[in-house]
């Protein structure tokens, strides 16, 4: 066996409860609210009543017990409510991977999208209950609620990776993803 700086995880059996969105054995679970979402939305006024309205939970993440480090690969299964802010669709906080690499995502149910933005291209991906997205290195990437109930997937990631949420906030997404009368409809991420 090669010599590693930390050992692997063991051998191990993780059950995939696709019913009720749940990894078991589960390890750490997060929880984003609408207050850690500053500076994402596009209306800080309509964000700010958000928070003040009982700052609701935005969506969730159930880590399987294999950790982010070198050479894992950690899953996770996140989950987005259904909603909007001033009209643009409930989201995760999206980010880009330090040590570029690439990932995927596995739609298990609800209605959503894959944003995703290289600094210079913005593409958008449809997610459905079976439909795999892949993140390509070097692309940040966000989650997207865009039905009415909640969205949840899948994702598989090399622990190496790293999660760079500051990239976000500083480069934006390309797009923003709102609310139209037949489906989502995009809006440049920096304008009004």
């Amino acid at each position: 066996m090669p010599e590693y700086s930390s050992l692997p995880v063991s051998p191990l059996a993780i059950r995939f409860d696709a019913a009720h969105a749940s990894l078991s054995p589960e390890g750490p679970t997060l929880t984003r609210r609408m207050s850690d979402l500053e500076g994402l939305f596009r209306h800080r006024d309509a964000w700010q009543q958000a928070v003040a309205d009982g700052d609701p939970v935005v969506y969730s993440v159930v880590s399987s017990p294999v950790p982010e480090e070198d050479r894992e690969l950690p899953q996770s299964i996140t989950t987005i409510s259904p909603g909007t802010t001033a009209g643009e669709f409930w989201m995760t906080k999206g980010h880009q991977h330090p040590n570029h690499q690439g990932e995927i995502y596995l739609a298990i149910s609800g209605q959503g999208g894959l944003l995703m933005f290289d600094g210079t291209e913005t593409r958008w991906v449809e997610m459905a209950a079976g439909t795999i997205g892949y993140i390509p290195p070097g692309w940040a990437h966000r989650s997207v609620n865009t039905g009415d109930a909640p969205y949840s997937f899948l994702a598989v990631y090399p622990g190496g990776a790293g999660h760079d949420y500051g990239w976000v906030l500083e480069h934006g997404m390309g797009n923003r993803v709102l609310k139209g009368e037949s489906g989502p409809e995009f809006a440049d991420f920096f304008g009004v």
